[in-house]
């Protein structure tokens, strides 16, 4: 890759990232009970409670620091979820996806709380001539590999929610319906930025809890083909949604794997 295309790269990433990441840059959320007040990146709601867990009990349960080798666990802060009010879809029937990819909750559950899960890059190996006062062909591919191996990153907001009886399978169900009637893609956004799904493919990449589904989402932004991965496990009635990107693979297109050791890594501490 030459330096052009490191730069390109870098602001296709980006502009490929700020729909995800908007997550992390306002909003709102609802808060909890004066006896269970939720934590920052916890939020309670009004909705059915039968058999749901409090944001206190999914706190226990959500990934914590330490629990993924070679990943940061990040607690959202203050204000960072984006409610669904500032999501958009063009048809009525892919909101469940257009919520997904931005840690909004499907459906109306008791309790969530949010992680953002981020892959530690790699550490570059030394090589080529370094220090020897001179700049080969072979430091600069060095070099170059270096900077597209910084960007070979994918982080995943981990959205963990709890509903009354049956609604986890109900919220499953609706955003499986979603991927399906929308595999041909529709256009959304969020706060007013426009992005564009051209497809969802269904994967089978993902297992475990009671039912599990994993999609790759194809979007486009500036021109550029951006793949993004959507997951979901379901144990009882806790439902565990993953969407993630990776910033090299936004700069052509390129594919990604699914962050199977984040996944299987909930899915354990879910029981």
């Amino acid at each position: 890759m030459r330096p052009t295309a490191v730069r390109r790269t870098a602001l296709a990433a980006c502009a490929a990232s700020l729909a995800l990441l908007a997550a992390a840059c306002g909003g709102s959320g609802s808060g909890g009970g004066a006896e269970d007040k939720p934590k920052a990146g916890a939020t309670a709601s009004t909705g059915p409670a039968d058999t749901a867990k409090t944001p206190a009990e999914l706190e226990k349960l959500v990934l914590a620091a330490g629990d993924v080798e070679g990943h940061k666990v990040e607690e959202l802060g203050p204000g960072d979820s984006t409610p669904a009010k500032d999501v958009s879809a063009d048809k009525k029937e892919c909101e469940p996806i257009a919520y997904a990819q931005l840690g909004v909750p499907i459906g109306d559950p008791a309790a969530t709380v949010q992680r953002m899960v981020t892959q530690e890059p790699e550490k570059p190996q030394e090589t080529g001539t370094a220090g020897s006062g001179e700049i080969t062909e072979e430091d600069i591919k060095d070099f170059e590999e270096a900077i597209e191996s910084s960007f070979d990153v994918t982080a995943t907001m981990l959205s963990l929610s709890s509903y009354g009886s049956g609604g986890a399978e109900k919220a499953a169900a609706d955003l499986s319906a979603a991927a399906e009637a929308c595999s041909g893609g529709f256009a959304g956004g969020v706060r007013g930025e426009p992005q564009k799904v051209t497809g969802i493919t269904r994967e089978d990449k993902v297992t475990g809890g009671d039912e599990a589904f994993a999609w790759t989402v194809t979007t486009e932004q500036e021109g550029e083909s951006v793949p993004l991965k959507l997951a979901v496990v379901r144990k009882g009635d806790t439902l565990a949604v993953f969407s993630s990107f990776n910033f090299a693979a936004a700069g052509g297109g390129k594919d990604f794997a699914f962050p199977t050791e984040v996944i299987d890594a909930q899915t354990e501490k879910l029981g």
